[in-house]
C-alpha cells in the first residue's frame, strides 16, 4: 500500500477494520507524524523553518503566510489541508486521517482538538475505525480548547465561543458555544470579520 491509495481508501468514508492492511499501514503513517512533531515541538524553529516542517508534515507546501505556534500533535498530517492567513495556536491536537481543511484566514486557538474518526460501537468490532472529514471555511475563528467531532462542517465567518464541543454544523457567520455548541447569534452583514 502506498500514501495515495491509503488516503483515498479513508476520504472514501470507508470503515478501517481493526488490524487491517490499512490499519496496519495507518500505525505506520503515525509513526513519520510522531517523528515530525517530535521536531517540530523539541525546539525552537524560526517561522519559515516551522513552515518547512509542517510542510513536510502535511505532505504540500503551506503559503508563506501560515503560522504555527508550537507544540503541535497530529498522529497522521498527510490529511491536512490550510489556506493562506491560517493561524494555528499551542497546544492543538489534529486526529486528521479522515481529512481536515481550514480555510483562507481561519484562526485555531489554543489546546484546540479536531478529531475525524470515531470507533465501532460495538464491543467486537471497537478496533475498528469510521473516518469522516472536518471542513472549516475561511474566516473563522476557534476559541481555546475547542472540540471538534468528525464530520462537522463550520461555515464562512463562524466564531467557536472557547470550550465549545461541536458536534453538528456551524452556519456561515453564527457564533456558536457550549457543550454540545449551539447558536448564540448570528453576525451582522455589516459586522466585519475578525
Amino acid at each position: 500500500m502506498d500514501l495515495e491509495t491509503y488516503l483515498s481508501y479513508l476520504n472514501s468514508g470507508r470503515t478501517v477494520v481493526g488490524n487491517s492492511e490499512i490499519h496496519q499501514f495507518m500505525h505506520a503513517v503515525s509513526q513519520e507524524a510522531i517523528r515530525i512533531t517530535a521536531e517540530i515541538n523539541g525546539r525552537y524553529h524560526a517561522p519559515a523553518e516551522l513552515r518547512k516542517l509542517f510542510s513536510e508534515l502535511i505532505g504540500k507546501p503551506v503559503d508563506e503566510s501560515f503560522g504555527l505556534f508550537p507544540p503541535f500533535y497530529t498522529d497522521c498530517g498527510k490529511n491536512i489541508t490550510v489556506g493562506k492567513h491560517v493561524f494555528i495556536n499551542s497546544c492543538c491536537q489534529f486526529q486528521d486521517q479522515g481529512g481536515i481543511t481550514i480555510g483562507d484566514g481561519s484562526l485555531i486557538g489554543h489546546s484546540a482538538v479536531i478529531t475525524t474518526l470515531n470507533h465501532d460501537f460495538s464491543e467486537e468490532n471497537r478496533s475498528s475505525m469510521h473516518p469522516a472529514p472536518v471542513v472549516i471555511g475561511k474566516n473563522v475563528w476557534l476559541g481555546a480548547r475547542v472540540t471538534i467531532v468528525p464530520g462537522v462542517t463550520i461555515g464562512d465567518g463562524a466564531v467557536v465561543g472557547a470550550g465549545a464541543v461541536v458536534t453538528k454544523d456551524v452556519p456561515p457567520r453564527a457564533v456558536v458555544a457550549g457543550v454540545p455548541a449551539r447558536v448564540i447569534r448570528m453576525l451582522d452583514e455589516q459586522e466585519p470579520l475578525l
